[in-house]
């Protein structure tokens, strides 16, 4: 078995679905396959914004309704199959409306409706062009869930539950599952996270014993830097599972930051490919494979981050004054990225200012604080990084030569990844920099 994840890029619109249907009927050809599908592009952002507006006094379904709508019958779907799940959404959003209140559990059952919606009008379009599909919520599949909403992970033991729910499934048809979403064992709508359905896609690979686990993209695999940014960049055909978690931690746009870890866990292989070029090879990702001769393999950013350093004298020499902070940024959620420290300050990088904030009467119990904002964490990710001489040097002096500013510097022995601090607004000198004098 194959497990086929496509993005909303993929399934925005009738004909994007037609190349899905295109890719999805030639790998069931050749075996079998579970398809799972992101929302419509756009979809669940739209969603969003009509539970935040509804949270604030506006009750206005209409706008998404109609959207989906149009896509359903685009794809020529009769016009009363989604009228269900529509009765539901529009009385969830007149709940939020009356209470005034966007809960983290009711933004993901209304975030939820994206993919539930999406997999019904594909799997009926499947249908009609002659291939045999049936539209499932992954709950249905046994993903049970805990309740930690917006990142909810899958309860110890499902495993077994999912293999034996996908054993009964008529032989002969397409299942066309939900990704992002999963429920509770009290029948809790929950979500793994934005951008979650590669997540989906790979738990469900692992689970199954999937022989392959492909994430269908818009782009030819993981490139050697954002696309988006870097017009010259290129697809790199291998990679090891620990370079793209690495990419796909500090910023790739390809892959899901957790994607990985249940592949990595089970030794499936993972490919990510390009639904608008489906001749192309895309990337290979997994344990062990050909090996990158280049000592670098890709550029990634994350931006928006917030920059706190905490000085204090009476760090110098002292015993526990880390753990004082850390303890702090952990009492209030502070997930931290970069570090870096002296003899009298440390300084670390986290996104999520307002936990940031909520943590720092503590700290300033312990010196004198700092936070900045915007800025970027710049990675530069190789396999060979360690054992290049010289790359560090070469990095930072094309960064310097683009006239950026670098803040923070972290590199630890034997890393895969050189991490620089810069402000967001560097971000594409310094990326067209480094890619020019490592790749082009």
């Amino acid at each position: 078995m194959r497990v086929l994840k496509f993005g909303g890029s993929s399934v925005a619109d009738r004909a994007q679905i037609e190349k899905v249907l295109g890719i999805v009927r030639a790998a069931a050809a050749r075996g079998r396959v579970l398809v799972v599908s992101s929302a419509h592009k756009g979809i669940t952002d739209a969603l969003v914004r009509a539970a935040e507006r509804a949270a604030a006094g506006s009750y206005e379904p209409r706008a998404v309704i109609e959207r989906q709508h149009a896509i359903a019958g685009s794809l020529g779907c009769r016009a009363d199959l989604l009228d269900g799940l529509f009765a539901e959404l529009r009385d969830l959003l007149r709940g939020v409306h009356l209470v005034g209140e966007l809960s983290p559990r009711s933004l993901d059952y209304v975030s939820s409706f994206g993919e539930r919606m999406s997999v019904r009008v594909i799997a009926d379009f499947f249908e009609r062009e002659g291939l045999p599909a049936d539209a499932y919520d992954v709950w249905d599949l046994g993903f049970v869930t805990d309740a930690v909403h917006g990142a909810a992970r899958p309860l110890p033991g499902w495993e077994a539950r999912a293999r034996a729910a996908v054993d009964a499934l008529p032989a002969g048809r397409v299942p066309i599952v939900t990704g992002f979403v999963g429920k509770t064992e009290q029948g809790v709508v929950t979500t793994v996270g934005r951008n979650g359905s590669d997540l989906t896609a790979t738990l469900l690979a692992a689970a199954l014993g999937a022989d392959e686990a492909q994430i269908w993209t818009d782009t030819d695999g993981v490139m050697t830097a954002d696309p988006s940014v870097i017009a010259a960049a290129r697809n790199i055909p291998h990679m090891r599972f620990e370079e793209a978690a690495e990419l796909a931690y500090f910023g790739s746009r390809v892959l899901h930051p957790s994607t990985l870890l249940p592949a990595m866990a089970a030794s499936i292989p993972v490919r990510v490919l390009n639904t608008n070029r489906p001749e192309h090879p895309g990337t290979v990702i997994q344990a062990v494979g050909p090996a990158n001769p280049s000592p670098v393999t890709s550029v990634a950013y994350k931006e928006s981050q917030a920059v706190l350093t905490v000085t204090a004298t009476r760090m110098f020499g002292a015993v526990g004054f880390l753990a004082d902070v850390f303890g702090a940024l952990a009492r209030h959620g502070v997930s931290v990225d970069v570090v870096t420290t002296s003899e009298v300050s440390v300084s670390l990088t986290a996104h999520d200012v307002a936990a940031l904030e909520r943590a720092l009467p503590d700290l300033e119990g312990l010196g004198r604080v700092r936070v900045e904002r915007g800025r970027t964490i710049l990675a530069v990710v190789g396999q060979n990084l360690a054992v290049s001489a010289g790359t560090g040097a070469r990095v930072l002096h094309a960064v310097a030569e683009a006239g950026v500013n670098v803040e923070m510097v972290s590199y630890a022995s034997g890393s895969l990844n050189l991490q620089m601090v810069i402000r967001d607004e560097d971000i594409r000198p310094a990326v067209s920099a480094l890619h020019r004098m490592l790749f082009e």
